[in-house]
């Protein structure tokens, strides 16, 4: 059985940003939360959707503290305008978690013409991340909480197509994303060093969520619409690892790790290249840049 989370502590007068946060592991992350007394942002692509879950997990936790936000992290464009609008109406920002994600997508572009996995996954959430750092800084101790995956054992960063230009396989661009995730709180690690502001990134587990509906090809379909499910856990024990990384005390202090099944474990050695780390945040920042000037161009 996987582990859950026992920790009792609150968040009173605390402020989170859960990404993703109408469905699957990002709604019952919502759920736990909203029972420790935060104020939570559930930023949502689709906000009729969001109000909906909000309605649920208020009926049930009687939380007056729950606010959907817009946030499309396959548009630069829409991030910019979440985290202005954030920065100016919130006064604090003690916890960040990027959950939201998509998975084995047929090949498709982001607003932005990026592919669609490394754009949302990754990009979405660096660009969301950065701009929302001052906050996070102004709020210390305060804790960014990176969802990953074991897929990020697979993957590699392709520097040389890192958007999937020249070829694109389903799950050879998810698990890029996946290890772009990783590098992303190993360098933020470093850049945040001394400031109070953590960064850990982690697998859920093999969860039953609407992120396997492209899944659709052959034993792939077999096994996520049949066979595998036995081996899935539910979201409620999916999100279990993820309140802990945002919540337990005993990790004030630790960043750059990479936790599963609610324990601090080794990542790939991929994802340890401090290397990589850094050309990938170089990267990314470049890339960003080039397509908010074409944007505004």
């Amino acid at each position: 059985m996987p582990s859950m989370y026992g920790g009792k502590e609150t968040i009173a007068g605390k402020t989170v940003v859960v990404t993703g946060a109408n469905t699957g592991i990002g709604k019952e992350t919502v759920r736990d939360l909203a029972m420790r007394g935060g104020r939570i942002i559930m930023a949502c692509r689709n906000t009729e959707k969001g109000e909906q879950a909000k309605k649920e997990i208020v009926d049930e936790t009687r939380s007056e503290q729950i606010v959907v936000k817009e946030l499309d992290l396959g548009s630069l464009e829409s991030v910019q305008k979440f985290a202005k609008e954030f920065n100016e109406t919130e006064s604090r920002l003690d916890i960040l978690i990027n959950n939201a994600g998509v998975m084995a997508c047929p090949k498709a572009l982001t607003k932005d013409g990026l592919e669609m996995q490394i754009g949302t996954n990754h990009f979405g959430h660096f660009l969301l991340t950065n701009l929302l750092l001052d906050k996070l800084k102004a709020s210390v101790p305060s804790r960014i909480v990176i969802v990953s995956s074991l897929a990020h054992t697979y993957g590699k960063i392709n520097f040389e197509d890192l958007n999937s230009e020249k070829s694109y396989g389903e799950f050879v661009a998810y698990n890029q994303s996946k290890l772009a995730n990783v590098l992303h709180a190993l360098e933020l690690t470093t850049r945040l060093k001394g400031t109070g502001v953590t960064a850990n990134s982690l697998h859920p587990g093999v969860v039953d969520t609407e992120l396997a509906r492209h899944a659709n090809q052959g034993f792939l379909k077999l096994f996520f619409s049949g066979i595998g499910k036995p081996f899935f856990i539910t979201p409620l024990q999916g999100a279990q690892t993820t309140l802990r990384v945002a919540l337990d005390k005993h990790l004030d202090n630790v960043s750059g790790k990479y936790f599963a099944d609610c324990k601090e474990k080794e990542a790939s050695s991929r994802a340890q290249s401090v290397v990589d780390a850094k050309r990938l945040w170089d990267m990314t920042e470049e890339i960003i840049q080039e397509k908010l000037d074409s944007a505004n161009s």
